[in-house]
């Protein structure tokens, strides 16, 4: 069966005189959030990102689309079943719950649930909550339409279960810590406490918590009873979620991973880490690519592997991140979805506001001075920002995407709305370069200006005048493949604002250009043939 990830209709192919290769192989899966077992002994997955429910063989690994990237459900966060083989969905951007039956049937159970993320079904009996500072825990009716509080105030409730003495065992994220309350109400008990950021909690057969570290990246198991834990395994930061198949142990992780906690503290990869879009691509002065993933961001040395540089959890982390540039070594500014710019510096763990409250950012880029230029896309501005002030260079563009700076100081914008890259004079947007469909990341070296257009799915390069046009690469997996409408997804609270996809570009001093393969969750890498 087809996987729940996407890529272009035709492969991507470079060029003549140009190889392409790819730095980042592709996602299996669009980041892996709740995991459930379902009763035919499959793992089922649910992708945020990808708008997707994924179910796994846990075996083989073969994957078949439950609910495919422009299906009913919306951003999945969490999933259970019922008796009769109904999913109940937790659609975080839209604040609702949803089920989908075995025949392909949609409806929306609830659709008052802001942050709606953990849910459950034990005796056919339906809970869910709110993962949000003050979230609230309902029982609901399975038919819709009426709903009863369990418990409100709660700093950010996450997947959650009944435990065998019939109380309800959830993780309290913004508490570090398991509580455990009567499904009747009444007021909660803390059962375990200064944790690694609990965000699940199961049973195994003998009634123990088994529960995932979003921050540790550790899986614990817990006695409910005395409060004593052990590690079953250490894993990345990220995780997510754990179920269980027999006495089988699962877990995912928010980058689309899946592994299997066996005996000993041994793993077993099921699906292996990936990126789940990527968006901004920059270049640190040590020549490591910075790869921005929305709550992940990496860095990757030529030939190498992608490693963890930060994520939402981490300290310092500069909210989810979209664009990125390079302003020093060990130093970037980032836009996030927050509409904020900030500015970060890795080994400090430390990120302060650049400039703040903006609509909906993309790309940003270093000026000489050190000034910060960036673009709303929303606002049809690119701006610049330094020492707590910030001018307006252009406006009236139609969604501005990103930015770059030639070596003159010259600030080029692509202006995705009106299919162009311009460059920014004087107040003025003048054309360097016409007639693309839907042109996003830019980059411009030396002489050379780079635009990846996801609307023809080309990389083009050309002059800084416009001249010498000259297509790199077409059939690039970016956006969506033709006939499939990828679903813009909203905030998350206040972890995150929309959800809004950027395709990045980056070119290295050794002329190789890296293009950021959003559909499939790739990295992609140009150079020129010897």
């Amino acid at each position: 069966m087809e996987l729940s990830r996407y890529s272009g209709a035709a492969g991507a192919s470079a060029a003549e005189g140009w190889t392409m290769s790819r730095a980042v192989p592709p996602s299996r899966l669009f980041g892996a959030n709740g995991i459930r077992a379902g009763a035919d002994g499959r793992v089922y997955v649910a992708q945020v990102a990808g708008s997707a429910v994924t179910a796994l063989d846990v075996d083989s690994g073969e994957a078949e689309i439950i609910s495919a990237i422009d299906g009913p459900i919306t951003g999945p966060d969490d999933l259970a079943f019922d008796s009769h083989g109904n999913i109940y969905a937790t659609e975080i951007t839209l604040g609702r719950v949803s089920m989908l039956t075995p025949k392909g049937e949609y409806r929306v159970i609830d659709g008052q649930m802001p942050v709606a993320n953990p849910v459950t079904v034990h005796q056919d009996r339906l809970f869910a909550g709110e993962c949000r500072m003050g979230g609230r825990i309902f029982e609901l009716s399975r038919e819709g339409g009426t709903r009863r509080l369990v418990l409100d105030d709660v700093p950010m409730p996450n997947a959650f279960e009944i435990g065998p003495d019939g109380k309800l065992y959830f993780p309290v994220m913004g508490a570090n810590a398991i509580w455990r309350v009567d499904p009747a109400g009444g007021e909660p008990e803390v059962v375990a406490a200064d944790l690694g950021v609990p965000d699940s909690v199961k049973f195994d057969s003998k009634g123990r918590i088994v529960s995932t570290q979003v921050a540790s990246g550790q899986v614990l198991r817990i006695d409910p009873q005395s409060g004593t834990r052990e590690v079953l395994a250490q894993l990345s930061p990220g995780l997510d979620n754990c179920t269980f198949v027999g006495e089988r142990l699962f877990v995912s992780s928010i980058p689309g991973e899946v592994i299997e906690v066996l005996a000993g503290g041994g793993t077993r990869s099921l699906v292996g880490r990936g990126l789940q879009w990527p968006m901004g691509l920059a270049l640190a002065p040590d020549g490591n690519l910075f790869v921005a993933d929305g709550g992940f961001t990496y860095t990757l040395a030529p030939g190498g592997e992608p490693e963890l540089l930060g994520m939402l959890f981490t300290p310092g982390f500069p909210g989810f991140t979209r664009g990125v540039a390079s302003a020093g070594p060990g130093e970037w500014l980032t836009t996030n979805s927050m509409g904020a710019v900030m500015r970060w510096w890795l080994e400090r763990g430390e990120s302060e506001v650049v400039s703040a409250g903006h609509d909906l950012l993309y790309g940003v880029a270093s000026g000489p001075d050190g000034a910060a230029i960036f673009a709303d896309g929303a606002a049809g501005k690119v701006m610049s920002a330094r020492d707590g002030e910030v001018e307006t260079l252009a406006e009236g563009l139609n969604l501005p995407m990103d930015v770059a700076v030639a070596d003159d100081g010259a600030v080029y914008v692509s202006e995705s709305g009106a299919g162009r890259v311009v460059r920014v004079t004087g107040g003025r947007a003048e054309t360097v370069l016409d007639g693309l469909e839907e042109p996003q990341g830019l980059a411009v070296v030396g002489d050379r200006l780079f635009v990846v257009d996801v609307g023809t799915k080309e990389l083009i390069s050309c002059n800084l005048s416009g001249g010498a046009r000259q297509v790199l690469a077409s059939g690039l997996p970016v956006k969506a493949p033709p006939g499939v409408t990828p679903k813009l997804l909203g905030g998350v609270g206040d972890m995150s604002g929309p959800m809004v996809p950027m395709c990045g570009v980056a070119v290295g001093t050794n002329g190789t250009v890296y293009v950021a393969g959003d559909a499939e969750g790739s990295v992609l890498a140009l150079e020129r043939a010897r």
